[in-house]
C-alpha cells in the first residue's frame, strides 16, 4: 500500500523528505516465545517529535542509517510518539514501540532481536496509514473521547507515554541499583538487617540528585523522583533563564530546585552545583546531550562517593579516570528502553497530568511542505518549545 508520509533516507542533502511511500503488513513478534502476528492497519492521529528523530536525520545526512531501515527497504518512516485510530476495532490506541524476539525488550541479549516502530527496522507514525502489531496497540482510559473524537488536551498528553515510560524504567533501575549498591553501607550505618538496609539505600540514593539538562525527559524523571521519594532533593542544571516558562513549569511540576549555567568554566559550574546541593551528588543524571555532563560529574567531582551516574543522553562519550572512579565506588549505567507495563502506567499518569500545557502544535501543511526546515528552524531551534506535535488527522481531534 502506498501512502503519504515523511521518511528518512541516506542522502547528504535530503535525509528527510515527504511524499509517497510504500508500507507493508509485516508479521512481527511482540516477545520471545510468542507467535508472530500479522499487523493491524491504523491511522495516525497525533504525533510528537522526539530528539531521536533529529539524531536520525543527522545520521541520514552522513549515510549511516542503513542498519535502521526495515528489511528490503532503503528508508525509514519516522515517528514513534503518538496516538492512532484503529478502524477495524473502532477505538483509539497508543502504540507500544518496542518488541521483538526477546524476553524483556528493556534488556535484550546478544542472540536476541528487537525492533522499534519509527526508530529501528520498523516504520513509524508520520504517515496517513500504518501497520502495527495487534497486541502493541494499548488502550486509552475512558472519558477522553466525545462524539468519536479525542479531546485536544488529552491528545497532546498522549505524545508523551514513550518518554514517560522510559523515565519510569529509569526510576525503577536507579531504585534497584541504588539499593543493591549501598545496602551493606546502610547495614553498618544504621545497624539493621539486609531487608531494612535495602529500603534505606533505595531512598538515600536520591538524597542529592543532579539532573543535567532540562528537556522533557529531565523534567519527567525529576517529577517521578519527587513523587516517589518525598525526602529526595532534585536540582535541575541547564542554560535557560529561571524566568523562562519551561523552567517555571518544570520547577512547579517537579517541586525541584534550579541552577542556571551562566558560568565561564566547568570548574565554576561544578562548585556552584555542590554548594547548591549542600554536598556532592548521590545521583547524577545526564540528559543534556552534551559532553559537559561526564566532565562535570567525574573530572570536577560533582558525583560523590558511592554515587550513581545515569547516562540518558544519546551522542556524548562518557570517560572517567579509573583511579578515583575505582576508589570512589561509582556506578555507571545506561539504558534507554521500557516495558509494556511502564507504558501502560505512563498512559494513566499522563491522562491526569498537566503536561498538555507544554505541547505546541505545528501545522501539518507547514511541516510537510518543508520537513527539514521545520526541524531546523522551529521544532529543534534555539527557541523551540519543550515539545512539538502535529495533528496528522484532524478528523479525530476535537480542536475547538
Amino acid at each position: 500500500m502506498v501512502v503519504k508520509g515523511t521518511y528518512f533516507q541516506n542522502d547528504a542533502e535530503k535525509p528527510l523528505v515527504y511524499g509517497d511511500v510504500e508500507i507493508f503488513n509485516t508479521k512481527r513478534r511482540r516477545l520471545r516465545g510468542e507467535e508472530e502476528k500479522e499487523a493491524v492497519l491504523c491511522e495516525p492521529v497525533m504525533v510528537g517529535f522526539c530528539g531521536t528523530d533529529n539524531e536520525l536525520m543527522h545520521m541520514g545526512s552522513e549515510g549511516k542509517l542503513s542498519p535502521k531501515f526495515p528489511v528490503g527497504t532503503n528508508r525509514l518512516i519516522n515517528g514513534h510518539e503518538g496516538i492512532v485510530w484503529v478502524p477495524s476495532q473502532k477505538r483509539f490506541a497508543i502504540v507500544l514501540i518496542r518488541g521483538g524476539n526477546s524476553y524483556d525488550p528493556t534488556r535484550y541479549t546478544e542472540e536476541e532481536t528487537y525492533f522499534e516502530y519509527g526508530c529501528d527496522q520498523a516504520d513509524g507514525l508520520f504517515c496517513d496509514k500504518q501497520y502495527f502489531h495487534p497486541d502493541m496497540l494499548l488502550p486509552i482510559p475512558d472519558g477522553y473521547v466525545e462524539n468519536g473524537k479525542l479531546k485536544l488536551s488529552f491528545a497532546k498528553k498522549m505524545v508523551f507515554p514513550d518518554p514517560f515510560a522510559c523515565m519510569l524504567f529509569q526510576l525503577e533501575r536507579m531504585e534497584d541499583l541504588g539499593s543493591a549498591h549501598n545496602f551493606r553501607v546502610a547495614m553498618k550505618k544504621y545497624k539493621c538487617g539486609e531487608e531494612e538496609a535495602r529500603k534505606i539505600a533505595k531512598e538515600e540514593i536520591f538524597e542529592r540528585t543532579v539532573i543535567f539538562g532540562l528537556g522533557t525527559t529531565g523534567m519527567f524523571i525529576g517529577d517521578l523522583i519527587m513523587q516517589n521519594h518525598k525526602d529526595a532533593k532534585v536540582l535541575f542544571v541547564a542554560r535557560s533563564s529561571q524566568d523562562s516558562p519551561k523552567v517555571q513549569f518544570a520547577l512547579k511540576q517537579a517541586k525541584a530546585e534550579y541552577l542556571q549555567n551562566t558560568y565561564d568554566s566547568e570548574e565554576e559550574l561544578a562548585k556552584a552545583i555542590i554548594e547548591k546541593m549542600g554536598g556532592r551528588a548521590t545521583t547524577f543524571i545526564g540528559v543534556s546531550g552534551s559532553n559537559v555532563e561526564h566532565r562535570v560529574a567525574f573530572e570536577h567531582k560533582v558525583l560523590g562517593c558511592n554515587g550513581i551516574y545515569n547516562s540518558f543522553s544519546l551522542g556524548p562519550k562518557v570517560t572517567f579516570d579509573t583511579m578515583p572512579f575505582g576508589f570512589e565506588n561509582h556506578l555507571i549505567f545506561g539504558s534507554i528502553n521500557f516495558r509494556q507495563d511502564h507504558m501502560e502506567q505512563a498512559i494513566k499518569l499522563l491522562a491526569k497530568s498537566r503536561y498538555d500545557e507544554i505541547v505546541e502544535l505545528i501545522d501539518k501543511e507547514e511541516f510537510i511542505q518543508n520537513p527539514m526546515g521545520a526541524y531546523k528552524d522551529k521544532i529543534y531551534s534555539k527557541n523551540a518549545p519543550m515539545k512539538t506535535a502535529v495533528i496528522w488527522n484532524p478528523n479525530y481531534v476535537e480542536i475547538g
